[in-house]
C-alpha cells in the first residue's frame, strides 16, 4: 500500500520580543548610577522632568519616542543598548545585522508602539523601526514630537496623516512615504479601519543640516551684536 502525502507542518510563527516598562527602567537606572547622577541632574540633562524619569525606572510609565531619545542622549545610551532584548548583551556594530521576520524587540509607547530591528548592534547611525500608530486624535500640542535628525515613515498598511507644529498635515496611505527634519513637531495619526503599520528610520542630522543650523546660529550670534540694525532702531 502507497504511503499517503502527508501535507507540510506549518512552522511556528517567531514570538515577539517584548521589553516591558520594568526592564527598561532598570537599564535607565543603572546608567544613571553609572554617572553617579542624581535625577534631577538628568532631568537638567535631557529636558525630561524628574517626576517622568523617577516613574519610567520604576516601571510605571512608558515613554514617548521624544523622551526616550532624549534621555538616551543624556545617558550616553545607545538605541541598541536601550532596547536589545532582555537577557542579550548589544555588542559593537561590525558586520551584517540580521533581524528575523517578528523577531525585533516590541515596546509599547504613548501613543505608538515600536518594533526595534538590529538591536543586536551599537553604535549604528540609523535606528529602524516597524511600528503600529494607536493614536486616533490629537488631545493638544503635548502630543507633538521633536527631536534631533532626520526621519523617514513608509506605509505597510492602513492609511494616517502626520501632523507638523506647522500647522502642516500630509495624508499617507499604503505605499507612501515621507522624509522629514525631525526637530520639527510631528504627531501620527490612524485614520483607516485598522490602525496604520509602518516602517521608520531615525538618524542622526546629515552634515547638510548641521552646516545649515551652524549658519543659523551664527546668523542669530550677529543679529543679537551691539551696532547691528535690529539694536540700532530707534537710537540717535
Amino acid at each position: 500500500m502507497a504511503n499517503t502525502p502527508q501535507p507540510p507542518t506549518a512552522s511556528a510563527a517567531p514570538t515577539p520580543h517584548t521589553l516591558d516598562r520594568a526592564v527598561f527602567g532598570k537599564r535607565l537606572r543603572a546608567a544613571r548610577k553609572q554617572f553617579g547622577w542624581t535625577l534631577a541632574q538628568v532631568a537638567d540633562l535631557s529636558g525630561v522632568s524628574i517626576t517622568t524619569i523617577s516613574r519610567a525606572e520604576r516601571g510605571q510609565l512608558a515613554l514617548s519616542y521624544e523622551k526616550f531619545s532624549a534621555l538616551g542622549a543624556a545617558l550616553h545610551m545607545d538605541m541598541g543598548a536601550m532596547f536589545s532584548e532582555a537577557g542579550v548583551q548589544a555588542t559593537a556594530f561590525d558586520g551584517p545585522v540580521l533581524t528575523r521576520a517578528g523577531e525585533g524587540v516590541v515596546y509599547r509607547g504613548v501613543s505608538f508602539s515600536y518594533e526595534f530591528l538590529g538591536t543586536t548592534a551599537v553604535g549604528k547611525k540609523m535606528s529602524p523601526i516597524r511600528g503600529t500608530v494607536h493614536a486616533r486624535h490629537l488631545a493638544g500640542p503635548e502630543d507633538f514630537v521633536r527631536h534631533s535628525g532626520e526621519e523617514f515613515v513608509y506605509v505597510l498598511s492602513g492609511s494616517l496623516e502626520v501632523h507638523f507644529d506647522t500647522g502642516q498635515v500630509l495624508a499617507l496611505e499604503r505605499g507612501d512615504s515621507l522624509y522629514f527634519d525631525s526637530r520639527i513637531g510631528h504627531a501620527y495619526v490612524s485614520t483607516g479601519k485598522h490602525l496604520a503599520r509602518v516602517i521608520g528610520v531615525t538618524m542622526g542630522e546629515s552634515g547638510m543640516m548641521k552646516l545649515a543650523r551652524a549658519s543659523e546660529d551664527i546668523t542669530d550670534t550677529r543679529s543679537a551684536l551691539p551696532g547691528d540694525d535690529a539694536s540700532a532702531a530707534g537710537t540717535t
